[in-house]
């Protein structure tokens, strides 16, 4: 399956990450501390064109999807075996984040529009802190028929797997459906992440509209702790929330919910069928620690990446984890040229 042509679709909220190094007084200007992360106001707005022309910057493709995306296509190693859709628009960010996302083999099949600016986040580097500035445009603006395009549900159809972000069902919960629909009318796998512990109330409805759809389900134990607690679990305890989770009603029976909890340094823990196995994480030194951010979404591309090629899930795990450690060693969601992975 692995040397299939665009196995794997993955559709999200693309961004162009700018990354550079930069100034204590280009933070100040701009009132912004050494270590956050801010949705940009109209008071940020002239900082992505200004870092551009004031530092040298770096490109990537980025957003929670095309992350995991990329992180799977860099593993898997054949060019176009990930096709990846979402809205950007029609200015020099989205040539940059055209190029940045070709370039490292992902077919992109956006919707472009000139109603809105490509979606960007600044990185800003200083020091060992990371300040970032997003400015999500044309990001939060897909819309369904573009998916439905004979082009585009060309790419849906040749596919297996799927995997959104639950970041998207703010976005297009009807395209999500669509898709997680047409996967259980095909036999395939659909896969999604809870991403955020405030998606848990902002977009419960839909999200619960989908969840008989979910065949895997990623999130860490923060998001599942917020998932009991807004469900009424009345328990903190991983092991049982992660079993409730799994058991959810789910419409095709033979192919049993899989919940994946990620939790830092501590074991990874999968459920199925009632039942909870624990997957060890190596020790990772805080010194070697260079960046936390994007982790999440490398642990799930990394397991994606062993899915398509129908390996175990001990195995795609294993991957998960490998994933995001090389994440972890990095400053942003960038690789090296070849991975290691055996």
């Amino acid at each position: 399956m692995a040397d299939s042509e665009g196995v794997l679709f993955g559709m999200g909220n693309p961004l162009l990450d700018i990354s550079a190094t930069v100034d204590k007084s280009f933070l100040e200007a701009y009132k912004l501390d050494a270590n956050n992360a801010i949705l940009a106001g109209e008071e940020h707005l002239p900082l992505f064109d200004e870092m551009t022309q004031k530092y040298e910057c770096d490109y990537i493709a980025g957003g929670a999807t095309q992350n995991s995306v990329r992180t799977a296509q860099w593993l898997l190693g054949k060019s176009k075996i990930t096709t990846y859709i979402g809205c950007i628009g029609q200015d020099k960010y989205a040539d940059l984040l055209i190029n940045a996302a070709t370039s490292e083999g992902l077919r992109v099949n956006y919707l472009q529009t000139s109603e809105q600016p490509t979606g960007t986040c600044a990185v800003l580097l200083t020091d060992k802190h990371r300040s970032l500035v997003a400015n999500l445009g044309a990001a939060e603006h897909y819309k369904e028929e573009h998916l439905l395009k004979e082009e585009n549900w060309h790419w849906v159809e040749k596919a297996k797997i799927y995997y959104s972000s639950g970041y998207f069902l703010k976005v297009s919960p009807s395209s999500m459906m669509t898709v997680a629909k047409h996967s259980h009318e095909n036999g395939k796998i659909f896969a999604t992440n809870i991403s955020a512990p405030y998606l848990i109330t902002l977009v419960k409805d839909d999200m619960m509209r989908i969840f008989p759809y979910i065949d895997i389900l990623f999130g860490n134990e923060t998001e599942f702790g917020v998932f009991a607690e807004e469900h009424g679990y009345g328990t903190t305890d991983l092991k049982v929330i992660g079993k409730r989770v799994a058991a959810m009603p789910k419409i095709n029976p033979n192919y049993p919910r899989i919940v994946i909890i990620t939790q830092s340094q501590e074991p990874v823990l999968v459920f199925r069928d009632g039942e909870c196995t624990e997957y060890p994480v190596p020790y990772l030194n805080q010194e070697e620690i260079v960046d936390s951010n994007g982790a999440g979404d490398a642990f799930a591309g990394g397991y994606l990446s062993q899915l398509v090629q129908g390996n175990s899930i001990s195995e795609c795990v294993r991957c998960g984890i490998y994933a995001a450690r090389v994440i972890l060693q990095r400053s942003g969601i960038t690789f090296p040229a070849q991975h290691d992975f055996k």
